[in-house]
């Protein structure tokens, strides 16, 4: 590599404004849905600068799309970055959209140098990453990785009972290659922390090691509807009072296991919903995190012990349903240390780090060598319009990147 070889900031920028103008929201952030009009103007922007810097683009028949820039042997395995860019309904200009920007910027800057790799470099776009409208989450990577069959994940269903199979056609970006057997010689992934740390240590990348697991529950807590006037305390089954109690204790499992874990309750619904009816029926989910697979078991025993006996006082029915699981990931050693080396030769302040949050690069670290780069977000904010980061530490992101995937190609 041109030892003064770096990419260009201002473009980079530009072109997450262009994205972020795609969606956009009265408080600054973005709104693009998997699937919807939305995603495929942004995908519709994406492939049409992908196709200016001379790539070739494929898309398979989950959506996810692939764009190249040839190397000097077609033989090889292309060395690959990526992530996505459907957002939360309430999301920000950089989760996921800047893994994908930061790929492209690094093939405009190779074309820019006039600079041959021997392998192909490759950007992917993965389908549905954020879980929002289709859940679970990270169904495109998930399907390339062989976590689920294709046609599990196209009949997923949003809230309207549209299926994620033909909202992909709808829009046109069911594509026609299968899912999945692609060889990556390597898989980067860059994305803002989403988290205080690097912030507060005033670290500009942090090279990441591997992401905690995750455990996702569905639970439903069904009591008996009754009148709120005449009905006594004492004989009431309020599923709403059971609800809070279990939610409460998710709480108080997430505090017990410092300082890593998290317990979260994100979604609630409530029957009948009236002011005036006990609640005969509450559904809630839970998202569980932990870096240690025994200790996220333990987090796992202590939800449903706590669900059962909080029912039972009340003579309540619980169930609680395992709707998602994925254990710790560790990132490839190699892939690590290629970030590690470059981000030390271009003399960034950083630290190894943990990923809070599920990403792509967890499904694609099944199948392929990987890791990712991490940069500042402001205050650590994430999944909110407001969320934010500095043109020159997306920059500094994106050159760790240029360097890394050049190393590996």
């Amino acid at each position: 590599m041109k030892r003064n070889l770096s990419i260009d900031g201002s473009r980079l920028w530009a072109s997450l404004m262009d994205m972020a103008k795609i969606g956009a929201t009265a408080k600054g952030g973005n709104a693009r849905l998997a699937a919807s009009d939305l995603d495929r103007d942004g995908r519709n922007l994406f492939v049409g600068w992908a196709r200016e810097a001379g790539c070739t683009v494929s898309v398979d028949r989950i959506g996810n799309i692939f764009i190249r820039r040839a190397g000097r042997d077609p033989r090889k395995a292309p060395v690959v970055t990526g992530s996505h860019l459907d957002t939360q309904p309430t999301g920000g200009r950089f989760d996921g959209v800047y893994g994908v920007l930061a790929g492209l910027e690094v093939i405009r800057t190779l074309n820019d140098h006039k600079i041959e790799t021997d392998a192909p470099i490759e950007v992917a776009v993965w389908t549905n990453e954020e879980g929002s409208r289709f859940s679970p989450a990270m169904m495109g990577s998930g399907v390339f990785a062989g976590i689920w069959p294709v046609e599990e994940i196209e009949a997923k269903q949003d809230v309207d009972g549209k299926k994620l199979g033909d909202e992909l056609k709808r829009i046109g970006y069911a594509g026609p290659e299968k899912v999945g057997g692609r060889a990556f010689a390597a898989y980067f992934e860059a994305h803002i922390e989403q988290g205080p740390i690097l912030e507060a240590e005033g670290k500009t990348v942090g090279v990441v090691t591997g992401a905690q697991g995750q455990r996702w529950y569905e639970i439903t807590v069904t009591g008996q509807e009754a009148h709120a006037g005449p009905t006594p305390m004492a004989r009431r089954k309020d599923a709403l009072v059971g609800a809070s109690r279990m939610i409460d204790a998710v709480n108080r499992i997430g505090l017990a296991y410092p300082p890593n874990a998290c317990a979260t309750v994100g979604f609630i619904q409530s029957s009948p919903n009236s002011r005036n009816t006990i609640p005969g029926r509450v559904f809630f989910t839970v998202d569980f995190r932990h870096p240690d697979d025994a200790t996220l078991s333990k987090m796992d025993a202590e939800l449903k012990s706590a669900c059962r006996e909080i029912a039972a006082k009340i003579g309540l029915e619980v169930e609680v349903k395992d709707f998602w699981y994925f254990p710790p990931t560790p990132f490839d050693a190699a892939c690590v240390e290629a970030v590690r080396s470059a981000t030390a030769k271009l003399g960034y302040p950083s630290r190894e780090i943990v990923s809070g949050a599920g990403h792509d690069a967890v499904y694609v670290a099944r199948v392929a060598p990987t890791a990712m780069i991490f940069v500042p977000c402001e205050n650590g904010i994430s999944h909110n319009e407001v969320e934010n980061a500095k043109p020159e530490d997306l920059a500094a992101g994106c050159n760790v990147l240029l360097s890394a995937m050049l190393e590996r190609a």
